[in-house]
């Protein structure tokens, strides 16, 4: 089991490939516009379509990440994340949870469609489930991270405690929610977990990550957490008044090294 505290660190001290994919990211998006190398895949689920996003590594693929978006829904984002984790080697696949015509902009509405499913547990998974199968049905390999981001750490983090999902090699939250809710525990065979995590974050706290660790520790799962000196909650969001560069640079940079070790 892990807790560590990075100290500081420059984009040189990020390895040259996970530099340049930022560089040439940050280039794309804010120059020339993005454009996703992948494709959008619609869905059914019990009636209800979805629409997530999958791009390929082709048939080297190291393994595949599941993503779970924030409280935005699919977008660019995820997108964009989606395209750098198939530069670094692994299929990717933006699963939806609020379904295809559902792209909440308000906060209100951002509010109500997490709260939905965050009250409805087992839709939560359920959803979660299909878009998993989704990917390995696009030809995503099966050996699978599931990660999220915000409301999307929460999901993955669900998933981790209900063990419901097979061939999962690790689990991921970045800035997410943390708590368990009444009732749930980590079991003793959880694949390991990352959590990275703002120091500055307002929404969950120190106390937060500290508690998670304990149950973490109890439980005897192998855990990671990146806590980000003066990053904000949602500091990895690309173009946010919330994007803190020097976090999300040592943040991904520790992920991409964590997939190395988990696939």
């Amino acid at each position: 089991m892990r807790f560590k505290i990075p100290t500081p660190l420059s984009v040189t001290g990020i390895s040259t490939l996970s530099a340049l994919t930022f560089s040439t990211l940050l280039l794309s998006t804010t120059v020339y516009g993005y454009t996703p190398s992948g494709k959008d895949i619609t869905y059914d689920v019990n009636g209800e379509s979805f629409e997530g996003y999958f791009v390929s590594a082709g048939e080297d693929a190291k393994g595949s990440v599941l993503i779970v978006h924030d409280w935005d829904g699919v977008d660019d984002y995820e997108r964009q994340r989606a395209d750098m984790l198939a530069e670094q080697g692994y299929d990717a696949f933006a699963v939806d949870l609020f379904g295809a015509n559902n792209r909440p902009q308000s906060t209100e509405d951002k509010q109500a469609a997490t709260r939905a499913l965050y009250e409805d547990r087992e839709r939560m998974r359920e959803l979660t489930l299909a878009g998993l199968t989704q990917a390995r049905e696009a030809g995503a390999n099966p050996n699978t991270v599931i990660m999220g981001y915000c409301f999307g750490g929460a999901v993955a983090l669900e998933m981790a405690r209900s063990g419901e999902a097979s061939d999962i090699a690790a689990y991921t939250s970045f800035h997410g929610g943390l708590d368990t809710p009444e009732g749930q525990a980590y079991p003793q065979d959880t694949p390991p977990i990352f959590i990275a995590h703002g120091g500055a974050d307002e929404s969950v706290s120190l106390e937060d990550v500290a508690t998670l660790a304990g149950e973490l520790e109890e439980a005897g799962v192998t855990y990671e957490v990146g806590i980000y000196s003066g990053a904000p909650h949602a500091f990895s969001v690309f173009g946010s008044d919330r994007y803190h560069q020097r976090a999300d640079e040592q943040s991904w940079a520790t992920f991409n090294q964590w997939l190395e070790e988990m696939l």
